[in-house]
């Protein structure tokens, strides 16, 4: 196989979906697409490196679907429809034929899911596998999504169960385990939440999607809107499948501070927030209020008792830490009733407080 024979299977195999509302794809030097009129694009870009982002014995099916996901989860996070994605892999050496259809099996699952088009990209050599992906999307004009909407009175929100991911990365050593498998699922296939984040247009006053941790991303919406929060961990919504992994306090150190949830993070002025139950039936999906946005005083973010949470800073940063994927950072952060730590195994805990409807 040479380079020209790995894009022309890449496009064969991953050129086929989603093409219709591009004008020209994938063959020339650069594709053409007309938004409907009346919309915005939206666009992002993220690059996942082998060592740093997965393993390097990863399932290419794996790499592949988060390398999408991650995008989409930041045009949910607008609020947007996915379009189109340019895809960017750099590789040690041609890949065989096993691997690359992998590669593109996990791709199509995911882009056929949201009918996103690939509309190009390029191919190179480098000292690992990378791949930077560029999603475009689309979103009626004035209604995309944003970080500086919040307001001190709105209610704080996050989708689904934050704290999954974190635990499998930690855990990883364990993973042939049956019991970390639904972890593991999160982790190497996260699920974008693009009808949360278009069902919210027009209701969230601002959003963000859990890609560095909870409370690292609630402190890019706190700053870009000049608020605090009020954060009740007593309330956050645990996953039963991390439960039966890790204790309630370590779980909860999860949930806080670690990464690679992609779920989302949102706020509702209260008077609105009665329309989340018919959202949360719409998306199949569980929203829990996890606290309040109030007036900035001093630190961003205290518990419910008017205590800093001193974790209110922690999160991924990739120039902070010179782990791997094989460990990730030990973050401590103190809670409303008890202290979290990183993930050890242990006994089952609560799964906190949900206030509109959704899956369990």
């Amino acid at each position: 196989m040479s380079e020209f024979d790995l894009i022309a299977h890449l496009r064969r195999r991953l050129g086929d979906t989603g093409g219709a509302r591009l004008d020209l794809g994938i063959g020339d030097d650069a594709a053409l697409w007309t938004p409907p009129s009346g919309h915005q694009v939206v666009s992002c870009c993220d690059t996942l490196i082998e060592g740093r982002h997965f393993h390097a014995g990863s399932d290419p099916a794996d790499i592949a679907w988060k390398s999408l996901a991650v995008n989409l989860s930041d045009l949910a996070a607008m609020g947007a429809e996915p379009v189109a994605a340019l895809l960017a892999l750099s590789l040690p050496a041609l890949p065989d034929r096993d691997w690359l259809d992998r590669f593109c099996d996990g791709w199509t699952a995911l882009a056929a899911q949201h009918d996103v088009a690939l509309a190009g990209g390029d191919t190179t050599r480098g000292p690992v596998r990378a791949l930077t992906v560029t999603c475009f999307g689309q979103v009626p004009a004035g209604q995309a999504l944003r970080r500086d909407g919040a307001r001190a009175g709105d209610a704080l929100y996050v989708s689904g169960t934050p704290g999954d991911a974190a635990a499998a990365l930690q855990g990883w050593a364990e993973r042939r385990q049956p019991e970390w498998q639904p972890l593991l699922a999160r982790l190497q296939r996260p699920t974008p939440r693009l009808a949360l984040g278009r069902a919210l247009r027009g209701l969230a006053s601002a959003a963000i999607d859990i890609s560095d941790g909870l409370l690292a991303d609630l402190g890019h919406v706190l700053d870009a809107s000049g608020v605090g929060a009020r954060l009740d961990s007593g309330r956050l919504p645990l996953s039963q499948d991390l439960l039966a992994v890790v204790d309630a306090d370590a779980a909860r150190g999860c949930a806080l501070t670690g990464g690679d949830d992609y779920e989302l993070c949102f706020t509702v002025p209260v008077a609105r927030e009665h329309e989340l139950c018919a959202v949360a039936r719409a998306c199949d999906l569980r929203i829990t209020r996890i606290g309040d946005i109030v007036e900035r005083a001093g630190e961003r973010i205290s518990d419910v008792a008017g205590r800093v949470l001193p974790g209110a800073g922690s999160g991924w940063d990739h120039f902070a830490t010179a782990t791997t994927t094989t460990t990730t950072t030990t973050a401590t952060t103190t809670t409303t009733a008890t202290t979290a730590t990183t993930a050890t195994t242990g006994n089952t805990g609560n799964t906190g407080n949900t206030t509109s409807g959704g899956r369990p």
